[in-house]
């Protein structure tokens, strides 16, 4: 009887295999479903985002629509894995859920800084165990640090990665679109590399989150019914880490083109973030602490809208990074430039703008999106 059973819904499975498409738009629709369902009840379940003078908002809103990002994520995941016999995978969307659940529970009640970074790095060493290491970076950097100095360095970006991802969450529509960007562009400038990779299990996967996403976005989009919480952001940064370490470790795309591209996907952000950081602790503030005087907060509360805001980090990814990232792939040996390229503009442009600066984090409070 259960073989019976186990034989039709593999072959339900099967088919479904072949229609891959299906599975981002179910991705989007249970991501979609659980929003409105948080929505609804944001105020019984205590996830009211309300506003305060570190806030670029000013009604209250429902947060936590990062659980049905990560749900869809996770679910749709896990059929991909089954199917493709894939215990990795598996394991990656495990940590992802794991972390997802930490952040959900900081959303209800904010733990302290010191433990939260403690399980996000704790978190980003079962990654790094789990892929076996990376051998093929220790190759690439063993003539320039040792192999512990290596791996302290991939940690360090792991979890600067994952926080700065999570304070660039900041207005409406910014996380998703930048998540979308990534995902979407990592997957196509890979089947671009090598055409075998349309149809991999990281390929789907990659497809399943950024259509989950686009789910979230449909109510996130300015002016916001929900915002994604910790849950969205933290659970968002770490699948496209994971996505583009698995990209390299799987032998995709090489080590250099490889770390340079995803680099230049993420370099608004980076950019943004890393000035911001900087500043603050050149300055003699305290950086650790919540603040609103990032580039984009800047503009946002300059023009007075969020997406304005939005729609130029769209257009900045698709019409300066997407091409410099593209180019890592036409001419790898120039990778390094590449990156350059990307960042000082970018990083230029935020401290321009007077990202991290005292004066900046004594504005008035919000205008509306």
């Amino acid at each position: 009887m259960y073989g019976q059973f186990r034989e039709s819904f593999a072959g339900i499975g099967a088919w479904l295999m072949n229609w891959i498409y299906l599975l981002p738009v179910l991705a989007a629709c249970i991501a979609f479903a659980c929003n409105i369902l948080v929505i609804r009840n944001a105020h019984k379940w205590r996830l009211l985002d309300n506003p305060n003078h570190r806030s670029s908002h000013l009604q209250p809103t429902p947060s936590g629509g990062g659980i049905g990002l990560a749900l869809a994520g996770v679910l749709t995941g896990l059929f991909v894995v089954w199917q493709a016999g894939w215990p990795v995978g598996a394991k990656v969307l495990a940590i992802s859920a794991v972390l997802a659940l930490v952040s959900f529970l900081d959303d209800l009640r904010p733990m302290r800084a010191s433990l939260r970074l403690g399980i996000q790095a704790a978190m980003g060493a079962c990654l790094l165990l789990l892929l076996g290491g990376l051998p093929e970076i220790e190759r690439f950097l063993n003539a320039y640090a040792s192999r512990t100095l290596i791996y302290l360095v991939l940690l360090l970006v792991i979890v600067w990665w994952i926080n700065l991802f999570n304070f660039m969450d900041g207005i409406d529509g910014l996380a998703g679109a930048q998540a979308i960007f990534m995902l979407m562009a990592g997957a196509a400038l890979l089947t671009w590399l090598n055409a075998a990779f349309r149809g991999d299990p990281v390929w789907l996967l990659m497809l399943c989150v950024a259509a989950a996403t686009g789910g979230f976005l449909l109510l996130n989009w300015s002016p916001a019914k929900i915002f994604m919480g910790d849950v969205g952001s933290i659970y968002l940064s770490f699948t496209i880490l994971a996505f583009a370490l698995l990209s390299i470790r799987n032998d995709w795309i090489s080590v250099l083109p490889g770390l340079a591209m995803w680099a230049i996907l993420g370099a608004a952000f980076v950019a943004d973030a890393t000035v911001t950081l900087l500043v603050r602790a050149f300055t003699g503030q305290r950086w650790y602490e919540a603040h609103r005087n990032h580039a984009y907060q800047l503009l946002s509360r300059k023009w007075g809208r969020h997406q304005p805001v939005a729609l130029l980090f769209v257009s900045i990814n698709c019409l300066w990074l997407l091409p410099l990232a593209a180019a890592c792939i036409l001419a790898p040996r120039w990778s390094a430039a590449w990156v350059a390229l990307a960042y000082i503009p970018l990083g230029l442009a935020a401290w321009m703008l007077g990202a991290g600066r005292r004066d900046n984090d004594q504005l008035a409070g919000p205008k509306p999106p």
